[in-house]
């Protein structure tokens, strides 16, 4: 079968393993469907191959570690008034951007996820910077682990034929 198929199979049969994990097991845990996802999709971003697991658990987590520190910030920066978030989110960004002469960080969008990944949960739940951390973390790692299963569940299935 073609490569194309056996990514929707694969991809489809762990989308809901996935999705029973999360919703299930670690749900007391905070861990999130959508940012495993978010890093799930990095994984092939970052060129889909075994070693695109590292770069997507390194730069997705410094990315939320990036963002959190910006929402503390943010905090700090009260005098600004409406400014303080936007200021905070700039300063974040440029860091993420200056980071990038590393080259284990130097894949930039991944970082960007992991700061939007970060900072959602903090929105949308009202998870304080450092309690969001962890479990964004956890997610991202579990999600190019599913990034990394799918693409190595495909191979075996497009082999086959």
């Amino acid at each position: 079968m073609s490569m194309l198929i056996a990514l929707t199979i694969s991809i489809g049969l762990l989308a809901v393993v996935a999705t029973w994990v999360f919703l299930g097991p670690l749900a007391a845990l905070n861990f999130q469907i959508w940012q495993a996802f978010i890093a799930w999709a990095c994984y092939f971003h970052c060129g889909g191959k075994p070693e695109s697991a590292t770069k997507t658990v390194v730069c997705m987590s410094f990315g939320a570690l990036v963002g959190a520190l910006s929402v503390m910030l943010a905090g700090q920066l009260g005098a600004l008034g409406g400014l303080a978030a936007p200021v905070a989110v700039g300063i974040g960004a440029a860091v993420i951007v200056l980071a990038a002469h590393l080259p284990i960080l130097s894949t930039i969008p991944a970082c960007v996820y992991g700061f939007a990944s970060v900072a959602g949960l903090i929105l949308l739940k009202g998870t304080a910077p450092l309690d969001a951390l962890l479990p964004t973390i956890g997610s991202i790692i579990l999600g190019a682990g599913f990034g990394w299963a799918s693409e190595t569940l495909a191979g075996k299935l497009a082999k086959k034929s």
